[in-house]
């Protein structure tokens, strides 16, 4: 059984970072491209960033650019998402998903997680 579970999540001032990781289980994460998502209330799921299978290359929202970063372990099979300057508008449930191609759109990842909500406040 497939498994992807996110933590790292919470409340956070603005301006302040927190670190996402997501653990798969019954899945080898070093075949996939892995990807980080967000939703907010009332907003479609929206990309954030993600990383080939290798690690060698990464692609950021703009909104993510220059203050999120996204990094992989292969041999521990998670992929971590390291937010700083956060803002209230970050505020969202972040999923990570796992697919077979580098792409932002959300139907092309096949595995999701459950999510973790993000709280930043003003």
């Amino acid at each position: 059984q497939v498994q992807l579970v996110e933590s790292g999540g919470g409340l956070v001032q603005a301006g302040g970072s927190l670190r996402l990781t997501c653990a798969a289980s019954g899945l080898a994460l070093s075949s996939y491209t892995m990807a980080w998502f967000r939703q907010a209330p009332g907003n479609e799921r929206e990309f954030v960033a993600l990383i080939i299978w290798s690690g060698a290359n990464t692609y950021y929202s703009g909104s993510a650019k220059g203050r999120f970063t996204i990094s992989r372990d292969n041999a521990k099979n998670t992929v971590s998402l390291q937010m700083n300057s956060l803002k209230p508008k970050d505020t969202a449930v972040y999923y990570c998903a796992a697919g077979w191609r580098a792409w932002t759109t959300r139907n092309e990842y096949d595995y999701w997680g459950q999510g973790t909500q993000v709280t930043v406040s003003s």
